[in-house]
């Protein structure tokens, strides 16, 4: 860790006051994963001095289209705090965000440990207490999302808020590879998906994390909250706007994106 490291974390810190920063090109090449995830090491134990509490992991580039697009071969993750939690039916004001999307996802909680480091989807399945509806709120605090692998990774998977459905299901009978997704905004269908779309099975995506975790001594803990990865293509949220999403066996999960159009 060096200094240099130090000093992309605090920008990022302060990026969150509203105003985005260029991507961190003196810092970390577009492919440095050590250094992106030293970066949000950084930042995360800083937000746990603070009193914050992490909750999970957030698990992103899970469609081979993005990968290609930001030129690598693997997802990413970053944390999950409880103060980003919002309630089913709640309210996220416009102000909370900078340029913020809304994606639709399948969220896990875990019943037990996964320290496994050769853990595979039926370990994963095996750990899992219940599956929701999720809808994950992403943002950037790098200028106009113009990001690489290494900026999206520094910048904590390019995360900022999540919902959860209020119909938590066992795993028992659901078919996540092949249920459908359908995120709408204002009641009209703005996205679509099907669970296959996250890595080919969304716990192909959750035992990629419970690996990368276990890896690097932080494993999954009994109460994670998993989110696995967009099923459909990303959105992006206008002030005013009503956002759902509903998940085949999953039920439904939404919010409103408070805040004046412009």
């Amino acid at each position: 860790m060096s200094n240099a490291h130090e000093v992309a974390a605090g920008r990022l810190r302060e990026a969150y006051c509203g105003t985005t920063i260029p991507p961190l090109r003196e810092t970390l090449e577009p492919a440095d994963v050590e250094g992106a995830y030293a970066i949000q090491a950084i930042n995360t134990r800083y937000w746990q001095s603070q009193g914050r509490r992490i909750v999970g992991r957030k698990i992103g580039l899970t469609a081979e289209a993005v990968q290609k697009q930001l030129g690598v071969s693997q997802p990413d993750f970053g944390v999950l705090f409880e103060d980003m939690r919002i309630a089913h039916g709640g309210v996220l004001s416009s102000t909370s965000v900078i340029q913020a999307k809304a994606e639709a996802e399948i969220g896990l909680i875990l019943a037990r440990d996964i320290v496994m480091a050769d853990a595979t989807p039926h370990d994963v399945a095996a750990a899992v207490r219940g599956a929701v509806a999720a809808i994950e709120i992403v943002d950037s605090r790098i200028t106009d999302w113009k990001i690489t692998f290494a900026d999206t990774v520094a910048d904590n998977g390019s995360s900022a808020f999540f919902v959860l459905g209020s119909e938590e299901r066992s795993l028992e009978g659901l078919d996540l590879l092949g249920c459908k997704m359908s995120l709408t905004v204002n009641e009209e269908v703005a996205s679509t998906g099907v669970g296959s779309a996250c890595l080919g099975h969304p716990l192909n995506a959750a035992a990629w994390l419970a690996r990368t975790l276990a890896a690097r001594g932080e494993p999954l803990k009994a109460g994670d909250i998993i989110l696995t990865g967009a099923l459909g293509p990303m959105v992006v949220l206008t002030p005013g706007s009503c956002v759902g999403a509903s998940v085949e066996g999953l039920g439904s999960v939404s919010f409103t994106f408070e805040g004046k159009r412009k």
